[in-house]
């Protein structure tokens, strides 16, 4: 089956400035490949009209890096998904730094989905196993878990999972420079696909990024990898000739 290809940069909180982040996005501009891959960027939340902005009208599309589970209120710091129309078409969840730094477990992370894809945006969600858990052969349980719990809501309304993106990222690998192995990410995406078929979801339509230390030297594992339909890449997507490639290398 042909899935979407979809090559986010999660810039988390870099660059330092709003300037420098519109610089940026320009360049990613710039660097953009032809091709029928989806390529978007995820600024900090300061910086995310502007970068829209200035990637208004081009191929570039733009993903907020979390989103609130509510949709208003005395949450102080909080977005809501409603106030991104117009300005993101989607939003990352679940990301492993948010659920160490802010406490997500998976409950939140599943509200937070459900508010997101009911305000109309795509979501990449993220999953994947610590060190630790890798090391005792805990992998499988554990991403299966994560993904049975956080795509609950979509139980009821099927045909919302066409929003879904998953993107299994190990813990391990993110911002260490030791990547997963391609074998390693393929068979975590085929056990998330049979989760998702499990939970009545459509597993073999929904795609699955890899995340993890992704950078232009070793994307070719992963584009031809069996399963994998594009990649949440982290450091490599402040460096737009870099991001460039590794899109290119998934078209």
């Amino acid at each position: 089956m042909t899935r979407p290809r979809l090559v986010v940069g999660n810039w988390k909180m870099n660059p330092p400035t709003i300037a420098e982040a519109v610089a940026l996005a320009r360049a990613v501009v710039s660097a953009a490949p032809a091709g029928d891959v989806t390529m978007a960027v995820a600024p900090p939340a300061v910086a995310l009209a502007m970068v829209a902005e200035a990637v208004r009208g081009t191929r570039v599309l733009v993903y907020t890096q979390d989103v609130h589970w509510e949709d208003k209120g005395a949450y102080t710091g909080g977005i809501a998904a409603s106030m991104l129309a117009g300005v993101a078409v989607g939003t990352i969840v679940g990301h492993s730094e948010v659920r160490r730094d802010l406490g997500d477990d998976d409950i939140r992370v599943a509200r937070k989905l459900a508010r997101a894809i009911a305000a109309g945006l795509r979501v990449v969600l993220c999953v994947g196993e610590s060190e630790a858990q890798h090391l005792a052969g805990e992998t499988e349980s554990v991403v299966a878990r994560q993904v049975a719990a956080d795509v609950a809501p979509l139980r009821a309304n099927r045909e919302r999972a066409a929003q879904l993106v998953i993107a299994y990222e190990p813990i391990w690998a993110i911002g260490t420079g030791r990547p997963a192995t391609a074998a390693h990410a393929t068979a975590a995406a085929r056990m998330i696909r049979r989760t998702l078929e499990t939970a009545g979801l459509p597993g073999d339509g929904t795609p699955v990024l890899y995340g993890g230390s992704v950078t232009a030297a070793g994307v070719r594992e992963f584009s031809t990898a069996d399963g994998i339909d594009g990649a949440l890449v982290g450091g490599a997507s402040l460096k737009a000739e870099e991001f460039g490639a590794i899109v290119r290398a998934f078209a």
